[in-house]
């Protein structure tokens, strides 16, 4: 995490930050300025995070793994809390794995996390940037894929205090075998169930997925695989609204892209 200018408090549970953990962090910026046309500047953690733009704002950070961290290459969506210690707390009592943290990062607390089926999350407690998931070049989306959208849909329920007509907080709902969560009236994520954690292809094991806005998939796929990337076959988005394709970034991260 970093901070640019400061933020409206986030509404707690919902995203607030997307990063990428990579081995190799000067070839991740040349990768994802390549790709997605994205410009990087220093964060706050000095040499070792970069703060991705896109048309001047932060779309996501970069940072480069540490050695001591059993955690693979991912991109990661964090979730704004009131208390790091509190949520570490309740991730552990429900039978998740606390991998990282908590730990100070700048003016706040970080940590990451793997829940019951493998899918890897952050939490953040502190200030926030200007970000948010569907404005701008931000991500569009957040997806969980997984075994049981319901069983998912009650453990980060209980951690991030998501619940149907919630004050303050983000509201869930149940909406064609999905589960739904919003921040007002924007949807934030989406908890999908099918995924298989054994099988052989990746992209469908447990994990949560980040989709990032492009206007031009077909020039955005072909620049990715002329980086060194690896592109599965453009598919129609599940909504019907436009199509996208997933993508693995040379170091393994992997990510979707959709048109707008």
């Amino acid at each position: 995490m970093s901070t640019m200018m400061p933020a409206p408090a986030a509404i707690c549970g919902a995203p607030c930050w997307v990063s990428l953990m990579t081995h190799d962090l000067p070839g991740a910026e040349k990768f994802y300025g390549e790709v997605l046309g994205w410009s990087f500047r220093p964060g706050k953690r000095g040499a070792e995070f970069s703060i991705a733009l896109a048309e001047g704002q932060p779309v996501a950070g970069i940072g480069l793994l540490p050695t001591s961290w059993q955690v693979a290459v991912a991109w990661t969506p964090y979730f704004a809390v009131e208390s790091a210690n509190e949520t570490a707390a309740r991730i552990r009592e429900r039978g998740a794995t606390l991998a990282v943290g908590p730990l100070e990062l700048g003016k706040g607390r970080a940590a990451l996390a793997a829940d019951r089926d493998g899918a890897v999350f952050g939490l953040w407690e502190g200030q926030t940037l200007s970000w948010a998931v569907g404005e701008g070049e931000a991500p569009m989306c957040l997806e969980l894929r997984t075994r049981d959208a319901f069983d998912a849909a009650i453990f980060y329920g209980e951690v991030f205090g998501w619940a149907p007509d919630r004050p303050g907080g983000c509201d869930i709902t149940y909406e064609h075998d999905e589960v739904i969560v919003r921040d007002g009236a924007q949807t934030v994520a989406a908890l999908r169930g099918g995924a298989v954690e054994a099988a052989p292809d990746p992209h469908v094991r447990p994990r949560w997925h980040v989709y990032f806005p492009v206007h031009d998939i077909e020039k955005v796929t072909a620049a990715a695989v002329a980086a060194g990337g690896f592109v599965l076959p453009v598919t129609p988005m599940v909504d019907g609204s436009g199509c996208q394709a997933v993508i693995r970034d040379p170091q393994g991260g992997l990510f979707t892209v959709a048109t707008t």
